[in-house]
């Protein structure tokens, strides 16, 4: 999330007008993320957010609020799309397509223990089965074809050292999606960015209180894919221990068992593991190094360093850790 268009508070009264959610109280940017531009907007009627949708594609749209509805309704806490007055999803600002949600309660975690991870992997298996009968959406729209696509443009950007380590984990990534068992890993709907700023949670009560998950948020990189690249995504953010990237094994093995316990996932996933891992380290160290060296003009924006994928990608070229670790 981030401002790259901004709007004023007029803009955002006569927007309100076709929406049954009060009069406007106040409006403020949200700087976090890269993406879209996000406001949390307070209204008469309660707390919400405000997207304008920088690069997704309009005819693309229904798909992922409709997704969002769809977790909604299955118990997922999730942002929940407001229709306007005449049952539409989204709307358009500025040239833009535009879109409200609910505003989730609760806080992201910076330092998550096994305790949160745990309370994670739970919940992504259940999004998984929640979604499984949602068919509506496109392709990971930051996939393989992205990645292929971005690679020659940050390339002048690398070392030598650098550029071999791309075109090997690409040529290696190549092989791996055209091998017999990819085709067979369990795939569909998934969020593709569950990081732990995507991820809120309602702070405890009294000491001793477990953690409880109170939202997932920013559903706009989600795509259909393999359930096991959804889950290498998260534990690659919120499993590790700085600055190196290797895995904190307590964090790492609540957030596995969780999810096994909802979902326990098939042989072939088990022997994709270490290249699933590989996969989404190479993912988020493209986009962060094209972010950074190919950058678009924004009023409020947070690049974020690409060093730190490289380092997770090196770290699981180099050691396999097991799906089933305990």
């Amino acid at each position: 999330m981030a401002v790259y268009t901004p709007v004023t508070e007029r803009e955002v009264r006569a927007l309100l007008t076709a929406y049954p959610l009060g009069e406007l109280i106040s409006l403020q940017g949200i700087s976090a993320g890269i993406e879209n531009s996000n406001f949390f907007v307070d209204t008469t009627r309660g707390r919400f957010v405000l997207t304008i949708f920088e690069r997704l594609s309009e005819a693309h749209l229904p798909a992922y609020l409709g997704l969002m509805r769809h977790l909604a309704a299955r118990g997922i806490p999730c942002p929940d799309p407001i229709a306007d007055r005449t049952g539409a999803l989204h709307a358009r600002l500025h040239g833009k397509p535009c879109a409200w949600v609910t505003r989730l309660s609760g806080a992201a975690v910076d330092t998550p223990a096994p305790q949160h991870c745990a309370e994670l992997g739970a919940l992504l298996a259940r999004m998984h089965r929640a979604a499984a009968d949602f068919t509506a959406l496109p392709d990971n729209p930051r996939g393989r074809p992205w990645w292929e696509a971005i690679a020659p443009q940050v390339r002048p950007f690398l070392t030598q050292n650098q550029s071999e380590l791309l075109d090997q984990e690409l040529t290696a990534q190549r092989v791996f999606a055209a091998s017999p068992g990819f085709a067979q890993l369990p795939q569909g709907a998934v969020h593709a960015d569950l990081f732990r700023d995507n991820v809120l949670f309602d702070r405890p009560g009294a000491a001793g209180d477990a953690p409880r998950v109170s939202g997932v948020i920013d559903f706009y990189f989600a795509g259909r894919d393999t359930w096991l690249y959804d889950l290498a995504v998260s534990v690659n953010d919120w499993c590790i221990e700085e600055p190196g990237g290797e895995f904190h094994p307590n964090r790492l093995a609540a957030l596995l068992a969780a999810y096994r316990r909802e979902r326990e996932p098939l042989p072939i996933e088990h022997q994709a593991w270490p290249l699933m891992l590989r996969a989404a380290a190479l993912r988020f160290w493209l986009s962060r190094l094209h972010d950074l060296h190919c950058p678009r003009p924004a009023e409020v924006v947070q690049p974020k360093d690409p060093a730190h994928f490289e380092r997770l990608l090196r770290s699981r070229r180099e050691r396999a850790v097991p799906l089933d670790r305990q």
